[in-house]
C-alpha cells in the first residue's frame, strides 16, 4: 500500500470518472483502503427510516467515497493542480508543489490565526476575572438598596391591610 499524499482540509481536483473537473475539500480520509471523501464529489442517496414516531423517513444525499488516484492535489498558491513532491524543511518533512510553494503553509496559518484568537480570548477571560470583584461590590450595594425598599414597601402594604380591616369591623 502507498502512502496517502492527500489529507483532511487540502482541495481537490477530481481527475477521472462521472464527476471529473470537480474541485472540493477533502472531508475524509480512509488510509487503509485508499478512499476519501470529498465535499459535492459522487454524491450518493441514502434512504433513512424514521426510528421514532416524531422522526420523518427521508432520502438523505451525501458524499460517497473515491479512490485517492482519481484526485490531484490543488496547489493553495498557485492554483493549479499538482503532484505532490516531499522536501525536507526545517527539519520536517513537508508537501511541496511544482512552483515550490508547501501546501502546508495555509495550514499553518490556520492554526497561527486560531492560536492568536485563542490568546485573545483568554486575555479577555482574565480581564472578566478582575472586573467582578468591583462588579460584585457594586451589586452587593444594590440588592441592600433594593432589600430595604421591598421592606419598606411590605410594612406600608402590611400598614394599609391593617387599616382596612379596623374599618370593616368598625372599630
Amino acid at each position: 500500500m502507498t502512502k496517502c499524499n492527500v489529507k483532511t482540509g487540502d482541495v481537490v481536483v477530481v481527475i477521472t470518472g462521472k464527476d471529473a473537473g470537480k474541485q472540493g475539500k477533502v472531508l475524509a480520509v480512509n488510509t487503509k483502503s485508499n478512499r476519501i471523501a470529498v465535499e459535492g464529489v459522487n454524491m450518493i442517496s441514502k434512504h433513512q427510516k424514521a426510528r421514532k414516531a416524531q422522526e420523518k423517513s427521508q432520502i438523505v444525499k451525501k458524499e460517497g467515497t473515491i479512490d485517492v488516484s482519481n484526485v490531484m492535489i490543488v496547489c493553495p498558491t498557485c492554483g493549479k493542480p499538482t503532484r505532490v513532491k516531499h522536501a525536507v524543511v526545517d527539519g520536517k518533512s513537508v508537501r511541496v508543489c511544482k512552483c515550490g510553494a508547501t501546501l502546508e503553509a495555509a495550514k499553518a496559518e490556520k492554526k497561527a490565526v486560531k492560536k492568536a484568537a485563542a490568546k485573545s480570548a483568554e486575555a479577555k477571560a482574565e480581564k472578566a476575572k478582575a472586573a467582578p470583584a468591583e462588579k460584585t461590590e457594586a451589586a452587593e450595594k444594590k440588592t441592600k438598596v433594593v432589600k430595604s425598599v421591598k421592606a419598606t414597601t411590605t410594612s406600608a402594604k402590611s400598614t394599609k391591610t391593617t387599616t382596612a380591616r379596623k374599618a370593616q369591623r368598625g372599630v
